[in-house]
């Protein structure tokens, strides 16, 4: 490089680079180290880069540039980035040519029109995206103690949720009104299906048919800042994830006091149920894989992720049934020890796949997401029940509590452990 427009272009590359990681699910430290990595390969030194959660503040100095004309050989920008849904195959295909410039691929132009690609990837059709989130309740019904007929209702439901949500939610209704809007319409339709027949355990069916509303990049994301010190960052994402779990709570109550006000009386809920038709481990296993291969489509998973995603999600599950069930932990240290396996296997399936870490931790985690928490908080608070709504409500809290140090703990371990040299991600 040799004049002052070529360094601009290369910040303005890092910036680029930045605002589409930032805005479609990436950490706060991947940003950064990807915005540097660009910066040096092109000869800028720029370690100047201030990340929050919803925006960038890039500025650098000329390094190898040469100065020329009088010209000042600094640069600054803000770019504002508000939270949106995500899109992880974007993040996958930033990463990999942002190691694709470092090995001399690319010149600056070529780089940003592969940006420019990147940027205008399709979301999954529409249809595909309806399928995985009924698969992915039906699934989490299962691994929830739902027997199949309750399956089958929670995969209805959810189906039908994500029409709602296509059509109506993201099209017409801000984030907020939209999240409680979502929760209302998968309470309304489980609570149907259940009064017409379809399901045996209403509480399962409800659990199921409500993961796919659980603001899972936002917590994940949240916990991965904090454990990487940018605790605004993290703070501001966890912030959100909890607003995502206050509105489907909102939604579940307002659901059954409809419910309640046109029949006469809130519905009344035997409490925890588990079926055995779906209690063996292969069942468990298969319900595991569903739900996180429709997280990973709904998401926007790359294919060639779906089966890696779906095993990471499985052994996750496994460990936790294997401790709660043999090892009689309780379900705090259970989903401890799980979180841990959830980030191990990510972190070895990063290397061969090329593909960061954080996407196979954000799927596989969802079956250890306290969502049955959550439902039977929402309801025994609607239902007055204080002393119950507080004990399910602190068991969700020491569950997710136990979700954040088994992903600290994971992600603190050295990346040469997984891959003997840092190679393609973490």
């Amino acid at each position: 490089m040799e004049n002052r427009e070529d360094f601009t272009q290369v910040l303005e590359l890092a910036s680029e680079a930045g605002h589409i990681l930032l805005e479609n699910g990436a950490e706060i430290a991947r940003v950064e180290d990807i915005m540097a990595r660009i910066c040096t390969h092109y000869g800028v030194d720029s370690k100047n880069f201030f990340i929050l959660s919803n925006g960038i503040f890039t500025s650098g100095k000329a390094g190898k540039v040469q100065k020329a004309g009088g010209q000042a050989s600094t640069y600054a920008n803000v770019d504002f980035i508000p939270i949106r849904g995500s899109q992880l195959n974007k993040v996958t295909a930033v990463n990999r040519l942002s190691y694709e410039i470092s090995q001399g691929n690319y010149t600056v132009q070529q780089a940003r029109e592969r940006l420019r690609e990147i940027k205008n990837l399709p979301k999954k059709p529409g249809w595909l995206q309806m399928l995985a989130s009924g698969i992915s309740s039906g699934g989490f019904a299962i691994i929830f103690g739902g027997a199949w007929s309750d399956c089958l209702a929670a995969t209805l439901a959810g189906l039908l949720l994500y029409v709602f949500i296509l059509y109506v939610s993201n099209r017409y209704l801000s984030k907020i009104v939209g999240s409680i809007c979502n929760a209302l319409v998968v309470m309304l339709l489980s609570i149907t299906f259940w009064r017409l027949g379809l399901g045996e355990s209403l509480s399962n069916i409800i659990v199921g048919a409500i993961m796919p509303l659980v603001p899972g990049v936002a917590f994940t994301n949240g916990v991965r800042d904090l454990a990487n010190s940018d605790h605004l960052a993290g703070l501001t994402r966890l912030t959100d994830a909890l607003l995502g779990f206050f509105c489907i709570a909102l939604g579940v109550s307002v659901a059954f006091m409809l419910d309640g006000w046109i029949f006469n009386g809130l519905i009344d809920l035997p409490g925890v149920s588990l079926s055995p038709e779906t209690s063996a481990y292969f069942w468990q296993a298969l319900g595991a894989f569903g739900g996180t291969w429709g997280f990973a489509v709904l998401y926007t998973v790359d294919r060639e992720q779906y089966l890696v995603s779906g095993f990471v999600g499985i052994m996750g599950w496994m460990v936790y049934l294997l401790a709660l069930r043999i090892g009689q932990f309780s379900a705090p240290i259970s989903t401890l020890f799980a979180a841990v396996m959830v980030c191990l296997l990510s972190r070895f399936s990063a290397v061969p796949t090329r593909c960061p870490a954080q996407i196979f931790i954000i799927c596989g985690i969802f079956p250890l997401v306290p969502g049955a928490g959550l439902f039977w908080f929402s309801y025994y608070l609607t239902a007055g029940e204080l002393d119950l709504s507080s004990h399910y409500g602190f068991m969700a809290v020491k569950v997710a509590i136990a979700n954040v140090l088994g992903i600290i703990l994971a992600m603190e371990l050295p990346q040469r452990w997984f891959s003997g040299r840092r190679k393609i991600a973490h």
